[in-house]
């Protein structure tokens, strides 16, 4: 398979293209992924529309290496949890495909990152091994070469010490939820509040963890709008076993890159699909993971709303994940 070709896709022929051949390459040599299918009792050469292919429950990330049995992956990515939790390992072959779907998601909906200064308020990820999210980051921040970039524990005074001598310069903050509200919080306490006149982007990438009382997104956004003094708090939406991310601008709207789609099915029957605007939960078809399985079932609910989709909250009973995001 020629990877790279998946940022060529242009139209809706092109990614259904893409994604048959996907899943008939994945079928052939993803040993996890064939047993599901065949389990299922689908014939892949029957397989002829993106509604037709099987997506894997993400929970089997849990309990199954799921690699091309081509490949060999010394790269893994682990969601966050407890050490007592079962958690999710995504084998990575191919790093440089990441890195390429990184950059040309976060070109495509935000800017080229060698505009930006990169900060990172990410503490629950900075003090876990193989995250994904902390490897995305490091990432835009090389490719930034700024030498303001850096991360931010609990040190928030040193966080707004640096951002108030960077009223020049554009800043992207990336924060999990609950830690941006922290830094909100010792604001507030110490009578101290961002200048509106900072080039500030804060990307929040969702999760409370158990540390503050859960929200509506709007509710979240609404926050963080008013203690940053800017309208531009955006949301990236990925997760362990995902080598793509979507962005919203605004109003919990997502958008997908071209390589990557969301379909809604039915949160009974897995092989049903809602109608636009009507709830369900969420599938992911993102051809950015050649090397593992690009078909994953998620316990996500959401709606598509146009060419954008929404996230919901998560289906009842499903585990809670440090990725997830916050009802709406």
């Amino acid at each position: 398979m020629e990877l790279k070709s998946i940022f060529s896709i242009q139209t809706a022929q092109d990614f259904l293209n893409a994604s048959l051949k996907t899943f008939r390459y994945q079928y052939e040599n993803i040993e996890i992924y064939r047993k599901f299918v065949d389990y299922l009792n689908i014939n892949p050469d029957e397989v002829k529309s993106l509604d037709k292919i099987p997506f894997l429950p993400i929970e089997m990330f849990k309990n199954h290496q799921i690699l091309d049995k081509n490949v060999t992956a010394d790269l893994f990515f682990q969601s966050s949890g407890t050490t007592q939790m079962n958690l999710s390992k995504h084998f990575i072959a191919n790093p440089e495909l990441y890195e390429e779907s990184i950059y040309k998601s976060f070109e495509q909906f935000i800017g080229k990152p060698e505009e930006f200064i990169f900060l990172g308020l990410l503490p629950s990820y900075l003090e876990k091994q193989n995250s994904s999210l902390i490897y995305m980051v490091d990432y835009l921040m090389k490719k930034s070469d700024k030498p303001e970039n850096g991360y931010f524990l609990y040190n928030h005074s040193d966080l707004f010490d640096l951002l108030s001598q960077l009223k020049d310069k554009k800043v992207i903050l990336f924060g999990v939820s609950f830690a941006l509200l922290d830094f909100l919080d010792t604001l507030e306490s110490l009578d101290l509040s961002i200048s509106e006149s900072l080039n500030l982007t804060v990307i929040e990438t969702g999760g409370m963890k158990g540390r503050k009382e859960e929200m509506t997104k709007d509710e979240l956004l609404n926050i963080l709008q008013s203690g940053f003094n800017t309208d531009k708090i955006y949301s990236e939406y990925s997760m362990t076993e995902l080598l793509s991310q979507a962005y919203s601008l605004g109003n919990n709207e997502y958008s997908c890159p071209n390589w990557m789609r969301i379909m809604v099915r039915n949160a009974e029957d897995p092989f049903s699909y809602e109608q636009e605007g009507r709830t369900g939960a969420i599938n992911i078809i993102d051809l950015a993971n050649t090397h593992s399985c690009s078909f994953i079932a998620t316990q996500d609910l959401g709606k598509i709303t146009g060419d954008k989709f929404q996230v919901l909250g998560r289906i009842d009973h499903s585990d809670i994940r440090g990725c997830s995001l916050l009802v709406s």
